[in-house]
């Protein structure tokens, strides 16, 4: 090499340090952050040294992260004429395909990328977050972890991995793999132990498999400071109203509404006064609730999360017309709200409008695909109007030396969300084991019903009952018609006719006694937990008696899981003739009792019920006696499609039974849904795919 070539190499190289150098300033500018800064630094530079290949790089990348991908993008297009096979050039022409959210345009360009330049880390990392915002997260997985195994310690790729792997989580757990969901997020603790977002997307996990035990543990681990304490404290909240323990549930959630006043943080605050809020309607405070959203809505008049309150305060309250305005009010300013949505299928529920109901849900699921609780809504709703057979078979004996032996078998098919039918068949054989009387009656009914308008539903059962006593046999035909009504909030009215053969055991069989009973049923219920219920009835019968019912019901209910309810009930019967060598026929009967009922779950697929009942009795003026009745079963849910119980009852109550004082039954049921879905769900799912 001659001296001129050295000399030229050596201004060449002193020329490019110092350039470098020169530019230190805009480097920082755009590792900082800086880009509006770095765009007016390079600009200024590209006047002296317009052709600085690296200037017009790092100008084109100022301009793209300072808000204008597309000018950014023409930049390096125009670069990339000029330097078709260079790296730098060709890695930022891709990148601004990102900047602009141009991912699918992207990817090809990074698959052959990485193709071509295996080794190198930025084009592995770009390709793995293109990947990831495609939501393709299982290969964007693969591409980040190659490209930690070239530069294990740099901490955007370990940043990139991680969202790529909350993403990933969350796929899973929209897809109910739960277990996958749970392992991703654990392996993040790895890079980044007690990250806050793996954290919170932890508990939100344990929160819908209801490890309300391991949700509360995770949340404690995110309390690392005053105002992380605050969202622990309100997740807390939650796990345990998932648990059932409203009380504590209201404690933890006045608790951080009482540390919140102390930061300046607006949106925490919301959070904060939304979950008290929440816990007050839990735990059946609604006056109090009530003033709370008030108060909320005139400093966030706009908030939706305050007319949700508002939609969730209707929901526990009865007033399903204020909640649907509620939810209406948050879909107007925003139509994809997954509380607007959803909320409004579950409020035209409770309204009885089912079709509604279904399509909401519907639009729920178009814009979160796979949502658990959607699915979770729409087969709640499918399991009301599946067609199905259910088996009753029942054994019971008195004190009056009667057995019997009871089947039924009850076909369910509701044609479409208005109208239902039914077919029953009845079998029941008697026998005195004193008199050796032995009798068996055939029951064969139609039933229709049909929704006249929410809330207005009427049926009509008819059919014939054969009997047979000894060589005599008979049929006679049989009627039941109802109409069953909510006339106001919280009540429900229903009105009866029925035309009945009395079969409860052989004597009373032979004599052929038709019962025309009509009925009125009458149920109240508050917002303070207090319930009345009442039953009248009178009877004509075909032996020229009568009978006059009055039942009346007061209850409080103590909890809602389990559900525990006591009370007391009153009952009062009158017959015209007294005829008590065949059935109880009392010119006067009362009775008074005091009972308890509990309902809730062994399991998530098993319920239990159980009930008993004491007070005393008097017939007509003879002495007073106690009386006695206790009722248990447990429900069992073996599949989607099938679910059985068996229980057993006692009463000695006289009224109980038409003769004898006592009586003991057991018995099972067994119900089988015969088609997965509903006979009409393929029309609506057409029509909601049209719409």
């Amino acid at each position: 090499m001659n001296t001129y070539k050295l000399i030229a190499l050596f201004l060449l190289l002193s020329f490019s340090v110092q350039a470098q150098q020169s530019m230190q300033k805009g480097f920082e500018l755009l590792e900082n952050g800086d880009f509006a800064d770095a765009e007016i630094f390079f600009e200024a530079f590209l006047e002296s040294d317009s052709e600085n290949k690296t200037a017009q790089i790092c100008y084109g990348r100022a301009v793209g992260l300072n808000g204008a991908p597309k000018t950014a993008n023409a930049l390096f297009g125009d670069l990339q004429q000029k330097y078709p096979n260079d790296y730098e050039v060709a890695i930022n022409y891709i990148e601004s395909l990102l900047w602009a959210g141009k991912y699918k345009e992207a990817k090809p360009l990074y698959k052959d990328m990485v193709a071509k330049n295996p080794e190198k880390f930025g084009a592995l990392l770009g390709y793995a977050n293109t990947l990831s915002n495609l939501k393709e997260y299982k290969t964007a997985l693969y591409w980040v972890n190659k490209a930690i195994a070239l530069q294990p310690d740099n901490e955007g790729a370990k940043i990139s991995r991680k969202y790529i792997k909350l993403g990933y989580a969350n796929e899973f757990v929209n897809a109910q793999n739960y277990g996958m969901g749970q392992q991703l997020l654990q392996e993040i603790f790895g890079d980044f132990p007690e990250d806050k977002e793996a954290l919170l997307n932890l508990a939100n996990l344990q929160l819908i498999t209801k490890e309300t035990d391991s949700a509360k543990n995770t949340y404690r681990r995110y309390a690392t400071s005053a105002k992380d304490s605050i969202t622990a404290i309100n997740g807390i909240a939650l796990a345990e109203h998932i648990a059932g323990n409203e009380k504590m549930a209201l404690k933890m959630a006045l608790k951080a509404k009482e540390k919140v006043e102390s930061f300046g943080d607006t949106g925490l605050s919301q959070h904060t006064y939304d979950r008290y809020v929440q816990a007050l309607i839990w735990n059946r405070k609604f006056t109090e609730a009530g003033k709370e959203i008030d108060s909320l809505a005139v400093v966030f008049p706009n908030g939706n999360w305050v007319q949700a309150l508002n939609a969730t305060l209707g929901m526990y309250t009865g007033d399903f017309k204020a909640s649907l305005s509620s939810y209406d009010a948050i879909l107007s300013k925003d139509s994809v709200s997954f509380d607007g949505n959803l909320g409004k299928a579950n409020a035209l529920f409770a309204s009885d409008r089912i079709v509604p109901a279904y399509k909401a849900a519907f639009q729920t699921l178009k814009i979160f695909k796979n949502q658990k609780d959607a699915q979770g809504f729409i087969e709640k709703l499918n399991g009301l109007h599946t067609p199905n057979i259910e088996e009753h078979a029942a054994y019971t004996f008195d004190n009056g030396n009667n057995v019997a032996f009871s089947n039924s078998v009850n076909a369910f098919v509701p044609f479409s969300t208005k109208f239902k039918t039914t077919l029953n068949y009845q079998y029941r054989t008697t026998e005195n084991t004193v008199t050796q009387n032995k009798a068996e009656s055939h029951v064969v009914l139609v039933g229709f019903g049909y929704q006249l308008a929410p809330h207005v539903d009427m049926t009509t059962v008819l059919g014939f009952n054969n009997s047979r006593f000894m060589e005599t046999a008979y049929t006679l035909p049989v009627l039941d018609a109802k109409l069953k009504l909510k006339p106001f909030k919280l009540q429900n009215l229903e009105l009866g006719y029925q035309r009945e053969v009395q079969n409860f055991n052989a004597d009373l069989i032979e004599r052929e006694i038709v019962m025309n009973h009509y009925g009125l049923n009458y149920n109240l219920g508050t917002n303070f937990n207090l319930g009345w219920y009442t039953q009248l009835i009178h009877t004509q019968q075909t032996d020229n008696n009568s009978r006059n019912l009055l039942f009346t019901s007061l209850y409080y209910t103590l909890s809602q899981k389990p559900t525990l309810k006591f009370g007391l009930n009153y009952q009062y019967i009158t017959f015209g003739e007294q005829v008590p060598s065949l059935y109880f026929s009392p010119e006067k009967y009362q009775a008074g009792e005091v009972f308890g009922d509990i309902r809730g779950k062994i399991s998530t697929h098993t319920h239990y019920m159980a009930s008993v009942a004491t007070g005393i009795q008097k017939v007509e003026n003879d002495p007073q006696t106690s009386i006695f009745r206790a009722e248990a079963a447990v429900q069992h849910q073996f599949g989607k499609r099938l679910n059985g119980s068996v229980y057993g009852k006692y009463s000695n109550i006289a009224s109980a039974t038409a003769a004898g004082f006592e009586f003991t039954e057991i018995g099972f049921k067994l119900k089988w849904s015969l088609t997965k879905k509903p006979l009409f769900f393929a029309n609506l799912e057409a029509d909601n795919k049209s719409n």
